[in-house]
């Protein structure tokens, strides 16, 4: 059996002088570790649902597979024997990389997601390109995806404490929406379901997640060619430099009926930027 994404705890509650004690709802939270093969590859602190998805979207996003065809099998043992349904093997085929430099073991935190190679550097060593143009996508559309992403975070709703990531297609179309206590992991699971499904490179869809854009999660989309991130708070300064070296439009605030484009407004605003009028932004 799965292991639940919801966990329940007794908690005392302080609400204008008065006291009482009821059930709560947390966001689960266990190590997961994923292993080619026999080896250890990494472990990663996650949300526990949709394992394989992560493991898949890991292996894609991180620079060791380039495609589906590469992963021959995902593997999962029995779940009766407890402490291993924190474990994820993946098989691969046709896959080159230098397993001792794989072999970090490295231990990703729930906000942090690349520890220790949070650098432009990195990404430009695994020989990610720029993405190509074409793809436009409706600012009116834009504005409908933060209810959209909001009104299918199940987990979120009840818990009030995971970060979401959500596919949608060029009309709006909510694809696939994963939730997780790690943004890089939410945005794994989607991108692992896209690839199991063989629907990547992704270059005709929006990724929205619900916190900040930060680097991990632009490096990432780009390792699944996805042209548009949007979300609902603020870039990194990193994410924005990598965004515009590599063509994906970076939007924050993506709020109601406002957002402020980053890098690559060309795919959702057709005015030159030359021509755009010069504001001071309000401080948030």
């Amino acid at each position: 059996m799965a292991k639940p994404s919801i966990e329940l705890t007794r908690v005392t509650e302080w609400v204008n002088g008065q006291v009482r004690a009821h059930e709560d709802s947390l966001a689960a939270e266990e190590p997961l570790e994923i292993r080619i093969g026999a080896r250890s590859l990494a472990v990663t602190m996650r949300t526990p649902g949709h394992d394989e998805e992560l493991a898949a979207g890991f292996l894609l996003t991180e620079g060791i597979i380039a495609s589906r065809t590469q992963i021959a099998a995902i593997q999962r043992p029995d779940a009766s024997k407890g402490p291993s349904c924190n474990l994820v093997s993946v098989e691969l085929q046709n896959c080159a990389f230098d397993a001792d430099k794989l072999q970090r073991n490295f231990y990703a935190t729930s906000s942090c997601g690349i520890c220790g190679k949070a650098s432009i550097e990195a990404v430009r060593s695994r020989g990610l390109r720029a993405l190509a143009g074409g793809f436009v996508v409706d600012p009116e559309i834009l504005c409908t995806l933060p209810e959209r992403l909001r009104a299918n975070q199940q987990v979120f709703g009840r818990t009030g404490g995971l970060h979401a990531a959500a596919l949608f297609d060029v009309n709006g179309e909510l694809l696939a929406l994963r939730e997780d206590v790690g943004r890089h992991n939410a945005v794994d699971k989607v991108v692992g379901w896209a690839l199991l499904r063989d629907l990547v490179p992704l270059s005709e869809y929006v990724l929205m997640v619900s916190g900040r854009g930060g680097f991990e999660i632009v490096q990432k989309a780009l390792g699944a060619g996805i042209p548009v991130v949007a979300s609902v708070s603020a870039p990194s300064s990193l994410a924005v430099q990598l965004a515009k070296e590599l063509n994906l439009t970076l939007i924050g605030f993506l709020r109601e009926r406002r957002f402020v484009i980053y890098a690559g407004q060309e795919r959702c605003v057709t005015a030159p930027a030359a021509e755009l009028p010069i504001v001071h932004l309000p401080t948030r």
